[in-house]
């Protein structure tokens, strides 16, 4: 069997960033998945951050540069995506969107991905339903069903809920990629941020 491609997409705007760290746990979670199934696998890492100039020359001039076409050619090639945004205004970042902006806008089309987002409070969880997953879906990419949202007290020692989250997302990345029905789950015995304070 072909080994498979993971390209991840972070926008964490500092080093290191609460997006990175998620965008790690995503990408091992994933490629455990893949191992487990005695599937070879690559994660390819790119920081938004890293090519910030040379996103906005292509906005501006319509081109992108050498580095830049190599990274997009690697997003357009890859056999499945994780993205991870910060939370700005209720939303994902500028630095985000400009990257999926230049992105052409048919390399998406049929890919799995898994959406997630950081943030500082669970009250910004929604931005994983109504920003992120409308974008993916005008990309015609196929988010898998469970997102991913770390808050601030997710990174405490006493955090339990993030990483059910992040392995039921990386099981249904694995089992969009291979073209299965991914494992149904009871929300509630897994709730989001968002539920949990509803709840509360």
């Amino acid at each position: 069997m072909k080994e498979r491609v993971i390209a991840v997409v972070t926008a964490g705007l500092t080093t290191p960033s609460s997006s990175r760290l998620l965008a790690d746990q995503l990408a091992a979670a994933v490629k455990d998945e893949l191992s487990g199934r005695g599937i070879e696998s690559r994660i390819e890492l790119i920081e938004a951050r890293d090519h910030a100039h040379d996103l906005t020359n292509n906005l501006l001039t319509g081109f992108p540069s050498a580095e830049l076409e190599k990274v997009l050619d690697t997003v357009a090639k890859a056999d499945a995506l994780i993205v991870v945004s910060p939370t700005f205004s209720a939303s994902y970042s500028g630095l985000f969107k400009m990257f999926f902006d230049v992105l052409d806008d048919q390399a998406l089309a049929g890919k799995p991905v898994l959406l997630a987002a950081t943030g500082g409070t669970e009250r910004h969880s929604l931005v994983l339903e109504f920003a992120l997953r409308p974008l993916f879906a005008y990309l015609k990419a196929i988010p898998v069903p469970t997102a991913v949202y770390a808050a601030s007290t997710d990174w405490g020692p006493n955090a339990t809920t993030l990483r059910p989250r992040i392995t039921q997302a990386a099981t249904e990345l694995v089992a969009a990629l291979q073209h299965e029905t991914p494992t149904q789950v009871d929300p509630y015995d897994n709730p989001t941020p968002f539920e949990d304070l509803l709840n509360s």
